[in-house]
């Protein structure tokens, strides 16, 4: 009788993983279904942001984005092809001074991309995003 007391507890102590593994297939389906329909393609009116005002540095490197798409470094109106070299020439190459981006509203969000990506291949990866301040 000793022995067989024996045998059972050697059974009991197997686990059947088998139900667990099914439950995580399922969830992983029901996952990977559910994760294309949480993105959605929306139009976004961005607001002014909220954020706190940062310290300036006393000569900032403006580079504006106008409505009609054209991008102005300080008051000049630059290509964007030739922001990069443009940037060298004003900055003296310094590529690791903040540079300040301000774009119109109504700006399309691929130019502002290509804007950001021609400042990205030049070397200058400082860039803050310029807004409104909003009023509480």
């Amino acid at each position: 009788m000793a022995g067989r007391l024996a045998d059972d507890e050697s059974e009991l102590s197997e686990i059947n993983v088998t139900p667990f593994i099914d439950v995580m297939l399922v969830l992983l389906i029901v996952f990977m279904v559910a994760a294309p329909l949480s993105t959605v393609d929306v139009q976004v009116n961005l607001p002014a942001s909220s954020a706190p005002p940062t310290d300036r540095p006393a000569d900032p490197v403006w580079i504006t984005v106008t409505a009609d798409g054209a991008v102005l470094l300080g008051d000049s109106r630059v290509d964007t092809a030739a922001l990069a070299a443009a940037l060298d020439a004003r900055t003296a190459a310094a590529r690791e001074i903040p540079v300040f981006l301000r774009a119109d509203q109504s700006v399309d969000y691929g130019a502002l991309m290509g804007v950001l990506d021609a400042l990205r291949a030049g070397g200058y990866l400082k860039v803050a995003l310029v807004g409104l301040e909003a009023r509480p």
